[in-house]
């Protein structure tokens, strides 16, 4: 018949709460969270560069829309010197504009912050409209390498 008395009571009390975490707990703590992250990391990093591709594919296929209606409109293709810009803006000379051929007051840039490139005339067709990708330099591969509308158009077919 073991009694406690009220001084050990409130030793045991005292010691429930000062249990907490060891030193190694919370290190095998951090280190699965550090493989998880290290595993796991890298491919939400490439659906998130992935989705930019595909999002700066369907803005040059949009673009590409509206240069038809432009051209329907117009009876010409925006020059070189008005560029993609004659999509959202009249322009001086060309009377039958009927735009904006494209919501929004501003032309948008690439998903990468980049502005598209406009060629007219293009090499294999009326136009190229291109995004030089996430370095914003010409070349490049993976998701830095360029898309050009040519090249979205020929790999569907």
């Amino acid at each position: 018949m073991a009694r406690k008395t009220v001084a050990q009571g409130r030793r045991h009390i005292d010691r429930a709460s000062e249990q907490g975490f060891t030193l190694v707990e919370m290190l095998v703590v951090i280190t699965i969270i550090g493989l998880i992250m290290g595993l796991i990391g890298p491919r939400v990093l490439n659906y998130l560069s992935e989705s930019k591709v595909k999002a700066a594919k369907i803005q040059m296929q949009s673009f590409a829309s509206a240069l038809d209606l432009y051209n329907l409109d117009t009876g010409r293709y925006p020059s070189a010197s008005e560029g993609l810009a004659a999509l959202v803006q009249p322009t001086a000379g060309v009377a039958a504009w009927n735009g904006p051929y494209l919501k929004g007051a501003a032309l948008p840039n690439d998903p990468w912050n980049h502005p598209y490139l406009y060629r007219v005339p293009g090499e294999h067709n009326p136009y190229d409209i291109m995004s030089l990708g996430s370095d914003g330099q010409e070349g490049g591969s993976g998701a830095a390498a360029d898309l050009s509308l040519d090249a979205i158009n020929t790999a569907k077919n």
